[in-house]
């Protein structure tokens, strides 16, 4: 048996921190899907789907959480309004510092797989 670690891939464990925070949430997500998702985090459809960026899973665990928690608030509250707000801060209360970084890493994320390619 291994030893402080986790037999589960990546992608399982984000999946698995996504599911844990729809608990706590008190929100059924339709599907949590990781994906592929050049230029964003993650994405939540009106029909209930969550997708997260594969790239998600290699990021710290504050990071994974504001996303997660981003997302699957949009199950209750369609946009960004005042709720939202009020929820994100009561969830994750460096979520406005977390969103710099968002924005700042999606861009590094972009050049990175430009630079791939050439």
């Amino acid at each position: 048996m291994r030893s402080g670690r986790t037999s589960l891939y990546p992608e399982q464990q984000l999946r698995r921190r996504a599911m844990g925070w729809a608990v706590k949430l008190k929100v059924n997500p339709e599907q949590v899907q990781i994906k592929r998702l050049p230029g964003k985090w993650g994405s939540c459809a009106p029909d209930g789907v969550v997708t997260l960026a594969d790239e998600l899973a290699t990021e710290p665990g504050d990071f994974q959480d504001y996303v997660i928690v981003h997302e699957l608030l949009h199950l209750r509250y369609r946009d960004h309004g005042k709720q939202f707000k009020a929820m994100m801060t009561a969830l994750v209360p460096n979520w406005r510092e977390l969103e710099r970084q968002s924005q700042h890493a999606t861009k590094n994320a972009g050049q990175r797989r430009q630079e791939k390619k050439a």
